[in-house]
């Protein structure tokens, strides 16, 4: 029989309070092998330095589940210039609510200090271990790991539901979407990779509120589609969001032609598993099945140069992938590819230097 831990607070009174589940390692099963080595140096030089200091989101719920995550993110006591002063290898980003990302080569951690419920779910002032817990959207991605002792301390019930196999929400669902609509997306992009059930009220609240992703900046729907196209499950995670007919605000020709075509919807589906492979490139699969349909009506004739082949399908992919605005060089990779694939002669116009 497993005996129940608990974290304590004090009360107003000074007395102790129960304000957290604390998981050990025979419990939440977390292996620290599948942590990566700066990460884990990282939060052990925070600690060294006398802040409160976790590994949280998404790497937690990963590790819990017995995936190995790619982005380890970490939360800490520590303001952004104390983190800045402790790590040489960082830099301090954001104009409201700042953090502070920490380099190892390539890889970039990032560590946020600990919010307040001050201003409500999406103020940017600093607090305490026990708001930020709250600020947090899903109980899934609310769990603290300590790396020292090898804890899972749970604040909100998140053990329990993902035991459960339940996307429980943490802010009010009233709010939820209202302050972030991209949490949408994510609700059911974790649906999708982890098989977990949305609540019907969560679920009633998503098709609500849809059109709040109208709203959200091409930029952060860009980053939100990439995180997509990388991901393994990107075809599951896909057909979800376009059952609740969130896609169209990620990918509005796309999701018209999903609807139209059950062809193109199953080679639009079919090709998103090609990139997660790496079998090609980044892009690629979000606009190869429109060019080559476009090619079968003729888009790129035999009369057109190599160079008129290269606009013409350059402004066709642009235009068709609208919201998104990728960097230029990642849709030309994705186009040489597509048409060589297609047998078509094309070529990047070369630019005239104007003297």
């Amino acid at each position: 029989m497993i005996k129940m831990r608990f974290r304590y607070t004090l009360g107003k009174n000074g007395k102790p309070v129960k304000k957290a589940l604390v998981y050990t390692q025979d419990e939440h099963h977390i292996v620290q092998a599948d942590i990566d080595t700066e990460a884990l140096s990282i939060l052990e030089r925070l600690r060294a330095n006398n802040f409160e200091s976790y590994l949280v989101g998404g790497a937690v719920r990963d590790l819990i589940l017995g995936k190995k995550p790619k982005d380890f993110d970490i939360a800490t006591e520590a303001s952004p210039n104390e983190i800045k002063r402790i790590f040489r290898n960082s830099r301090i980003i954001g104009k409201r609510f700042r953090l502070a990302h920490v380099f190892f080569g390539d890889k970039i951690y990032e560590v946020s200090t600990f919010r307040s419920l001050k201003d409500g779910s999406s103020g940017n002032t600093y607090g305490t271990i026990e708001e930020d817990v709250l600020r947090r959207d899903f109980t899934l991605n609310a769990l603290f790991y300590d790396s020292r002792d090898e804890l899972v301390i749970d604040y909100v019930g998140g053990m329990k539901d993902m035991k459960e196999k339940f996307i429980k929400p943490i802010i009010p669902l009233k709010v939820i979407f209202t302050d972030d609509p991209v949490r949408m997306v994510r609700c059911l992009k974790y649906a999708a990779t982890s098989g977990f059930a949305i609540p019907s009220a969560l679920k009633a609240r998503i098709k609500t509120d849809a059109n709040l992703l109208a709203n959200v900046s091409p930029s952060r729907r860009t980053e939100e589609m990439m995180k997509i196209i990388k991901n393994p499950a990107a075809p599951e995670i896909v057909q979800l969001i376009f059952q609740y007919g969130l896609y169209g605000y990620l990918q509005n020709d796309a999701a018209r032609l999903m609807q139209r075509s059950s062809a193109f919807y199953e080679a639009y589906l079919a090709s998103l598993g090609q990139c997660a492979s790496g079998k090609v490139c980044m892009l690629e699969p979000l606009i190869s099945d429109y060019l080559i349909e476009e090619n079968r009506k003729g888009a790129f004739p035999q009369s057109n140069s190599a160079e008129e082949n290269w606009s013409k399908a350059f402004k066709l992919a642009r235009a068709f992938i609208l919201p998104m605005n990728p960097p230029r060089v990642e849709l030309e990779k994705a186009l040489t590819s597509i048409m060589h694939g297609m047998g078509i002669s094309s070529k990047k116009p070369t630019r005239r230097r104007h003297r």
